[in-house]
């Protein structure tokens, strides 16, 4: 793939490990194993810095990485790899005292932090400051970070995790307890702080027998896996799908913005349209809006097809019992809502949508690990099958994550560029609005925009004439 010539230069990169810790064996639950050859999450924490480049490597950068060890104390499993031993029926994560982070310090020679910054950006000049992950066919490193300075003008956390050992709520923990440390050594004006102390809700919970597995998911799952890819039953290649796939050169990232106002027009004109009167949330909502918009823009979609949004929720409440908040690792399930191309394009499009999210959030209620068994098999069905999906969540409160210095002027998600998922975050201007993202062609992404601004106008005219 083309990439933007000398956009930056490599500092230093190394091997960040825990002070001190003991060898950690961490089992891989049904939930993980789900997403075991699925590319990795790659988002971007961008931060203003008006400084000189001294400032940040005599000053912050140490602070940066100090912070950093003291909170992998809390999180072990992150130094550790992804591994599928002979002797071990299902993948484990491994620490060991010599494992450690990979982290790279990079420069950019480009002054463009706040190209980077805006709503619209091409999206191959974002890709130099995402770290990569070493992964093999035996082992798969968790975590690798970034931070590349913008000389005078502010610097980038870029974070890539490997999508079995944790979820966005999970990852977003991780960096809002690196966030902590580092804020209270630049509060305390130390570097020679040995431990660390974690507030409850920032204290990831690993122990993995609080997710249940009476109908066997786990072994469901690992028998589908050893039968993929070969011709043997064997299969325990850790090498992701589509691991070659790579976003295309000429791919714009666009942010949009649903203001508070724009939220309660939509739920309006819903509740007035909508036959039954229900509950409807601002996710809810979003999704149904963003996934109408991109049908009409996206010109190469059969009218006379079907296409699959999958919607994402957390299970850590939803589980019988519930399980805490700070659970680490993944616990997530999809739910899946077929709609036709057809209906999407008319008039009542988003009406259409946002009945099919509404009544697969309603299954959720009746049991959200109903059919787990098959969540596995049923991704061979996506295979001729135009998928849509939704990655993040404004509970993450990812424009919360400051690591002392003020929050981030923008986050960013690259790893929907590939995958064709929107995002969704808290908007930074407002705390009730929702931040969009999504990654389209030039002409398609002019498409959303008028679409996006067109349909928001629109329904503001109907509640006036009715």
């Amino acid at each position: 793939m083309e990439q933007p010539q000398n956009a930056l230069k490599v500092v230093e990169v190394c091997l960040v490990q825990p002070p001190q810790g003991t060898t950690t064996s961490l089992p891989l639950t049904f939930f993980d194993i789900l997403w075991l050859r699925f590319p990795p999450v790659e988002r971007l924490f961008f931060y203003e810095f008006p400084h000189p480049p001294s400032s940040f490597f005599d000053s912050l950068l140490p602070t940066l990485k100090h912070s950093l060890q003291l909170t992998l104390q809390h999180f072990l499993p992150l130094a550790g790899n992804i591994t599928w031993p002979l002797d071990s029926p299902h993948p484990i994560i491994t620490y060991v005292p010599s494992d450690a982070v990979s982290f790279t310090i990079a420069e950019s020679n480009t002054n463009n932090f706040n190209i980077l910054c805006s709503n619209t950006c091409k999206a191959l000049e974002r890709y130099p400051l995402i770290p990569r992950l070493n992964i093999t066919q035996e082992q798969a490193s968790v975590i690798a970070l970034q931070i590349t300075l913008f000389p005078n003008s502010g610097f980038c956390i870029g974070i890539t995790t490997h999508h079995a050992a944790m979820d966005g709520s999970s990852s977003t923990l991780f960096m809002k307890a690196w966030a902590y440390a580092c804020s209270k050594l630049i509060i305390n004006s130390s570097t020679s702080s040995s431990s660390l102390s974690l507030p409850q809700h920032l204290t990831p919970f690993f122990d993995r027998s609080v997710i249940g597995d009476s109908t066997r998911n786990r072994e469901v799952y690992v028998e589908e896996l050893l039968k993929q890819g070969g011709t043997t039953s064997n299969n325990r290649s850790l090498k992701v799908w589509g691991s070659n796939n790579t976003a295309e050169a000429d791919l714009i990232k666009g942010l949009f913005e649903l203001t508070p106002s724009h939220i309660l027009k939509l739920k309006q004109y819903a509740q007035i349209k909508m036959k039954t009167k229900v509950h409807l949330s601002t996710f809810s909502v979003t999704c149904a809006f963003v996934l109408t918009c991109l049908i009409k823009a996206e010109n190469t979609i059969e009218v006379d097809n079907k296409v699959v949004f999958i919607i994402t929720v957390d299970c850590r409440s939803r589980l019988d019992p519930p399980i805490v908040q700070t659970y680490f690792g993944n616990c997530v399930a999809g739910q899946l809502v077929p709609v036709e191309v057809s209906k999407l394009l008319g008039k009542d499009g988003f009406i259409i949508a946002l009945e099919g999210i509404i009544e697969g959030l309603k299954r959720v209620e009746n049991g959200v690990l109903c059919g787990a068994e098959t969540w596995m098999s049923r991704m061979k069905t996506f295979k001729d099958i135009k998928i849509f999906s939704v990655a993040g969540s404004p509970r993450f409160e990812v424009y919360n994550v400051d690591f002392g210095w003020g929050k981030p002027k923008k986050v960013d998600m690259t790893s929907i560029d590939k995958t064709k998922a929107f995002s969704v975050s808290e908007c930074k201007t407002n705390s009730k609005g929702i931040e969009i993202g999504l990654t389209l062609n030039k002409l398609e992404m002019e498409a959303f925009a008028r679409c996006f601004t067109q349909t928001l106008e629109s329904f503001e005219c109907f509640e006036t004439v009715e």
